[in-house]
């Protein structure tokens, strides 16, 4: 499943993204790259779903998170 800016650019920015982001994590998984990301963002809490972020500040935290990993991705790729 595609998203914005992936769907966008025919699935070809974010090439490698959910493999990156298992690489991260060390571990394998089925979910999809957001719940990846906010796994990460909030770990050990199970927040995994966009609506279990009651709070603006969470919903802030898990935009900044998703934004640092996504440059870093794109650093790493890029570099490679």
């Amino acid at each position: 499943m595609s998203w914005g800016i992936d769907l966008g650019t025919s699935g070809r920015l974010l090439d490698g993204w959910r493999d990156w982001l298992l690489a991260r994590k060390g571990e394998e998984s089925s979910r999809m790259w957001i719940p990846l990301v906010l796994e990460d963002a909030f770990p050990g809490t199970g927040i995994w779903h966009w609506t279990h972020l009651t709070t603006q500040e969470q919903q802030q935290h898990a935009f900044d998170h998703l934004f640092i990993l996504l440059i870093a991705f794109l650093s790493e790729r890029d570099a490679a």
